[in-house]
């Protein structure tokens, strides 16, 4: 008898056992079924100072650090290259600048919503030559192939992030890569920006898709990178305010019932759930890449022990393909214009129109395909960073308007070439490039840079920089442009040649550049193109540095020093700061807090305007825009794998002319304010399985 119910309590206990591994077996599902990664696009912000006065020319040194740590404290590293670099770099989990995750970056200015049209007060030119749609107001929300990251973890990593914000703004951010093996990464990246705005005919919905991988053979002879871009930006538009003195009004504290001049239909309301565009911007994008490449040179191999092997491979030739697919689609649309604005604007006349309603419709779609042979010599056996690159491509593009005009076609063929040398001590870091475009719609283009830098160990690291482009200017401006509105204009090629240097140490980081153009190309007015005929000279220089105030209180002053010529088309302000004073550290063992004042200031200035049909800033020169400091109060804070996001921004909008409330607004634009009283909260997981 006692051996029988010695024998059920064995059964009882093998039951119990078998429940419990079942428990943690759906455990591990439903944890493996939820973990996604949150991307941010890491913007070129202020704490990184050197980078805004670096014309990108060289590897690329945004870095983040991110280390998870278990219950045990042991850590797992996640290390990335960017798409067009092998230099690996970590991620950083830090809470103290909210431009880690916000897709607009601290010294942007945008039309006053986020996913709206904007531009950096830190001027950087656009320099990139051969063929360019044009559109670039949206470009920071965009996923870009050149910012593809390629990741190594022992295990996956996720993240998932969710933004909430005044006027049922939402933001959404996930990521998620996998190395499953040595030489296999893939993952995705997603971002939905939806913000339907607090005016009239204001909302944005865009969303942002990368997928990537990337394999490398086992002998390391062979490796193929495939990246898929989508960016569906819809951007509505109102012309801005019709009178900016409404916002004074006290019976207009409901923004949306102010008159705009465009888009403004009063039964319209705020809807988050609203992607359709009836005034304003859709800009569709595509871009896929597949890339490959064969290596040529001395193999070599490690026993790991009786069954594994750890094969080397050091190239001395590589023999390289791309081919690149992007499609290009911009539409402005407005399905019930006001005739008499356009046809003071734009002088657009819709008399003879057979439509009910007045409707605008400009349109212009593009197909790129481009292919790439290149040759590759390492002279380094042992240092696959040093290479001599020389290539060869053409470009196929084809422009369509409408199903009846037909389409366009146009070619480029044009070569490059580029030496990259990374020391193995990694103190010497030499990248010097050029392209030429011999034949086709750009024919005559080319650009040639070089970047050298030296880690100078616990001192810092200097870099100098130079670059010198010659280009056609971006077809937006070309007479065949579907958004030409009937002007005329001979264009010569646009000349940019920048230079600077950079200095990050303890004592703080300084950046130093000049850019100067010649035959710059712009948007004289909503109808009219020019190009400025005398050259234009753009000095920089700027500071950021932490400083401690008290054991727990830190100091985060930017200063950036801009000087132009005053009747020059490129605005840019004398003077633009932003401060952070920051509570912050690590507290009861597992709480990272960052808690502060956020202070943000430019110098007054004759701000841009903004063209809605072409989605473009102009230059204008009769209203000087004085804005107050941007006053933010935020708490952030991180839990382990748990952060989370609290900011009260634009404080410095109160006002008590008709009671107290929050309608100082400053401006981003003539007739273009920016938001008031502003709350945000958002939370981020991630999860390494």
């Amino acid at each position: 008898m006692p051996k029988q119910s010695s024998q059920n309590k064995i059964k009882s206990r093998s039951c119990v056992e078998k429940f419990s591994l079942l428990i943690r077996l759906c455990i591990v599902v439903i944890a493996c079924f939820f973990s996604f990664q949150t991307f941010s696009q890491t913007p070129q912000i202020l704490n990184r100072i050197g980078g805004l006065g670096s014309s990108g020319g060289g590897e690329r040194k945004d870095s983040i650090a991110f280390e998870h740590r278990d219950d045990s404290k042991d850590s797992i590293s996640v290390t990335f290259r960017y798409l067009d670099s092998t230099n690996r770099q970590t991620m950083d989990s830090s809470v103290s600048d909210y431009d880690v995750y916000y897709p607009i970056p601290a010294h942007y200015n945008d039309l006053g919503n986020n996913g709206a049209a904007a531009y950096s007060l830190i001027y950087q030119p656009y320099s990139a030559p051969g063929w360019d749609a044009g559109f670039h107001a949206f470009d920071i929300y965009k996923f870009k192939l050149e910012d593809t990251k390629f990741y190594r973890t022992r295990r996956p990593f996720s993240t998932l992030s969710y933004g909430l914000a005044t006027g049922q703004e939402q933001m959404i951010q996930a990521s998620h890569t996998q190395t499953p093996s040595p030489n296999v990464n893939f993952g995705f990246d997603y971002r939905l920006v939806n913000a339907p705005g607090l005016f009239a005919s204001q909302g944005n919905n865009h969303n942002a898709i990368r997928l990537y991988g990337d394999y490398v053979s086992k002998r390391k002879r062979y490796s193929g990178t495939f990246v898929f871009v989508s960016n569906v930006i819809r951007a509505n538009q109102n012309g801005g305010l019709v009178n900016d003195s409404s916002l004074a009004d006290p019976s207009k504290l409901s923004r949306f019932s102010i008159p705009v001049n465009i888009g403004g239909d009063e039964t319209d309301r705020q809807n988050p759930f609203k992607t359709s565009v009836a005034t304003g911007n859709i800009y569709k994008g595509v871009n896929i890449m597949l890339q490959q490449y064969y290596n040529i040179g001395k193999t070599d191999s490690i026993a790991i022990n009786d069954s594994t092997t750890e094969y080397l491979f050091y190239p001395k030739l590589r023999i390289q393909h791309t081919v690149k697919y992007e499609t290009s689609k911009n539409t402005f649309n407005d399905f019930n214009a006001d005739s008499a604005r356009y046809k003071s604007w734009y002088n657009i006349d819709f008399r003879g129109n057979s439509s009910s309603n007045d409707t605008l419709l400009v349109k212009e779609d593009w197909q790129v395909i481009t292919n790439d042979l290149s040759l590759l010599q390492f002279p380094d056996t042992k240092n696959s960073s040093q290479f001599f690159l020389a290539g060869i491509s053409y470009q196929n593009m084809t422009r369509q308007v409408d199903s009846i005009a037909g389409s366009d076609k146009y070619f480029n063929a044009f070569v490059h070439g580029e030496y990259r040398n990374r020391t193995r001590n990694k103190l010497w870091n030499i990248v010097a490039s050029g392209n030429f475009y011999l034949a086709g719609l750009n024919a005559g283009d080319y650009k040639a840079s070089a970047t050298i830098s030296r880690s100078l160990r616990k001192y810092g690291d200097v870099e100098l920089f130079f670059n010198n482009t010659s280009r056609r200017p971006s077809f937006i401006f070309d007479d065949r442009s579907a958004y030409n509105l009937g002007d005329k204009l001979s264009l010569k090629k646009e000349n940019i040649t920048s230079f600077g240097a950079t200095i990050n140490n303890k004592i703080a980081n300084v950046f130093f550049a000049n850019h100067l153009l010649a035959n710059y190309t712009y948007f004289k007015s909503f109808t009219e193109r020019d190009q400025y005929s005398k050259p234009i000279n753009v000095l920089q220089i700027g500071a950021s540095k932490k400083v401690r105030i008290a054991k727990h209180i830190n100091w985060y002053p930017e200063v950036v020093l801009q000087q132009t010529d005053g009747a020059a088309p490129i605005i840019v302000p004398l003077f633009y700061t932003r401060n952070r004073v920051a509570f912050e550290g690590q507290f009861f063992k597992n709480l990272s807090l960052s808690t502060g004042i956020e202070v943000k200031y430019n110098s007054p200035i004759k701000a841009y305007n903004f063209t809605p049909v072409q989605g473009d800033f102009l230059p204008q020169d009769t209203l000087t825009i004085s804005n107050l400091p941007e006053v933010h109060a935020y708490v952030h804070f991180r839990i382990k794998g748990f952060s989370a996001f609290f900011r009260v921004e634009n404080l410095n909008t109160f006002s008590v002319a008709n009671g107290f409330n929050f309608t100082n607004n400053n401006f981003a634009a003539p007739l273009y304010p920016t938001e008031a009283l502003y709350l945000r909260f958002g939370i981020r997981w991630w999860f390494i399985n």
